[in-house]
Parts: structure tokens; sequence; C-alpha cells
């Protein structure tokens, strides 16, 4: 019988993804911005993202120069937020202390904000045809079914186990396409529910297929009842503006733009103190629930029609009389856009 790594290749000239966006120039660069990406998100989803980002931002140096809120205006709805944030900070380290040239060692790539050893292997793989091993959500999946090793990955001896396989099956030859080929067998075929296992190149010697515990494997995070949280967001309108403040870096949502969030009984008070005028009327939406993947958040929208003039408010670098129908001063978590196109939809001033 062929290796792990041969039937893996062979396999993968045939039916592996060569037309990705990501894939049409082998450029560092490009392959770091699609491997942060693709974490925790579909390879679907990331392609319009993608394109959008590398026309706006298309070299390391074009976007360690962006601001902030233009790098995260192009991360809305991507979700994990700390991505975007990181990324930028790391461009601006490539820039400064690389000579805006992406760095080649593992050591330095894993220096970067928001790059641990699995991206860090994948791009040095995939940019320099490096032999380094990559541990993703597929790459897991794959070798947990074919070795049977059992248990949850998040777990440090399981994770130990699977970085042990994953370094055996890795080749000195041809790294770069093996290592898109085991993220291909992951996605397409080894997927979560309902594998392909009659077309898998590597089916011959899984010991989970042998056992008929394919479906069982990778082990599941142990189950934890998500918590529910609650808070009242202020939709403060006038003249057809609304009025938005800028999140602080730390927390969900760091630096993204949003509504504020205070008590729900404080609502006009809210409007006295920091708008410095009173509420003309108040009607309550709706509750918007949105789920993190640590819990859930039920958002009570408050919208509050505000009667004097915006210029009582002068715009800061945090905070900002946005006209509805404008563009975004920056980037908006998914349920604040949600809440800001219902406005528009339904203002009438």
């Amino acid at each position: 019988m062929t290796s792990f790594p041969e039937r893996l290749l062979t396999w993968f000239d045939e039916y592996g993804r060569k037309d990705l966006p990501w894939q049409q120039v082998k450029d560092a660069y490009r392959i770091w911005v699609s491997e942060i990406m693709l974490q925790q998100t579909q390879v679907q989803t990331v392609m319009p993202y993608f394109e959008r980002f590398m026309q706006s931002f298309p070299d390391v140096v074009s976007l360690a120069n962006a601001a902030q809120d233009e790098v995260l205006q192009h991360w809305s709805g991507l979700g994990y937020y700390a991505r975007a944030r990181n990324l930028h900070k790391a461009a601006q380290i490539v820039r400064d202390e690389h000579d805006g040239i992406f760095p080649d060692t593992l050591d330095a790539v894993t220096g970067l904000p928001g790059i641990g050893r699995s991206t860090a292997g994948a791009i040095l793989s995939l940019a320099f045809d490096q032999r380094h091993a990559i541990l993703d959500g597929n790459v897991k999946r794959v070798l947990a079914r074919h070795a049977a090793i059992e248990g949850w990955p998040g777990t440090t001896s399981v994770a130990k186990q699977l970085w042990t396989v994953a370094e055996q099956h890795t080749p000195t030859e041809r790294t770069a396409a093996y290592t898109q080929a085991i993220m291909d067998l992951g996605a397409t075929l080894c997927t979560r529910s309902k594998p392909a296992c009659e077309r898998c190149p590597v089916a011959s010697d899984c010991v989970a297929l042998e056992k008929g515990t394919v479906t069982f494997l990778p082990g599941r995070k142990p189950k934890k009842e998500k918590p529910l949280r609650a808070t009242t967001m202020v939709i403060a309108r006038h003249d057809g503006h609304v009025y938005l403040e800028r999140r602080p870096e730390a927390g969900i949502w760091g630096g993204l733009w949003s509504l504020p969030e205070v008590d729900g009984a404080e609502v006009e008070g809210w409007c006295a103190k920091r708008l410095c005028t009173a509420a003309a009327s108040t009607d309550a939406w709706e509750t918007l629930r949105h789920s993190f993947s640590h819990y859930d958040l039920d958002i009570q929208p408050i919208v509050v029609r505000v009667a004097s003039p915006l210029s009582k408010v002068a715009d800061s670098a945090d905070a900002t009389w946005h006209r509805l129908g404008d563009e975004l001063p920056g980037g908006v978590a998914a349920p604040v856009n949600k809440l800001l196109e219902k406005l528009q939809n339904v203002s009438h001033d």
C-alpha cells in the first residue's frame, strides 16, 4: 500500500481545490489573509470578503497604512473581529520590522499577533513549500478518524497526539500540495456529518472506518449550558441621523462602531447626560437575539427621537451623528447593522 501522503496527493491532483482566489498567485500576504479569514469561517463565506479586502489592501504595506476603521469596515459581518485587529497590527509589524516583506521563518511568523502554530505552518507551507505540519479543524477531523484518536482535540493530551500524527504524515516533498490536500479532504469528503468514506483516498487503513466510529470522532467539546445575557441599545435619532459610538478595543466587537448600551431604565437619563437633551419620544422594538460562541445576547432596542439640534453634541473620534444611508464610519457588528437597516426602512424624518 502506498503511503498516506502519496495517496492524498494522487487524490488532490485530480480532485483538489485549485481555483480559490488566494491560490491564483503564490503570495505569502494573500495566503496569510485567507488563512486568518478562514479561521472558524466557511470558504464560501470568505471568498467575497477576501476579494474586496484585496482590492482595498493589495499588499501588506497598504494594509499596515490603513486606518483601523477601514480594516474593520471590510470585516463587518465576518465575525471574530479580533482577527481583523490582529491582522492590522501584524501588518504594521511586518512593515516596520521586516521591511514590508512577510517573514519566512516559523519563529518570526508565530511572533505576529493572531498567528498560532498551525496557521504559521499553513502559510509557510503554502507560500514557501516549507515542511511544517498543520492542525486546523478539518485536519484534526481527518487525523482523529484515520488514527481513531478519541477525546476532544481541545484538550492538551489529544492535541499532542494529533500533532504527532500530523508531523509523521507531512512529507518532505510537495509539502504545499499536501497541506492543501489534507485541508481539502476534511472540507469536501471527511466532513463533520455524512462523510463520503467511499470516495476517500485513505479509507483503506482508516481505523475509525474499520471500527465503525467515524461519526463519533473527533470527540465533541463537553456541552455547557449557554448563558443568556441581556442589554439595551439606544437608537437615538434626529433629522435622518442616528447616534453611534466606537466601542473600546477590549471586549466584544472591540473597535467597532455601535449603538450605545445602557441600563433599560436609564434611557431618558442617558439622553440628558450624554446628548444634553430630552427624549421627545421613545419606542421599544422587539428583542433581537444574537448568538456568540460562549453565550447568547438578547438586545432590547429603544428608539429615542431627539428633539434638539445635533450641534449640541459635537462629533469626536469615538462618537458621531451618522446620516442614515451614508457609508458607515467603520466596522459594525451584524446585529447593529440589522438595527440600522431597520431604522432606515422605517425612518420618515
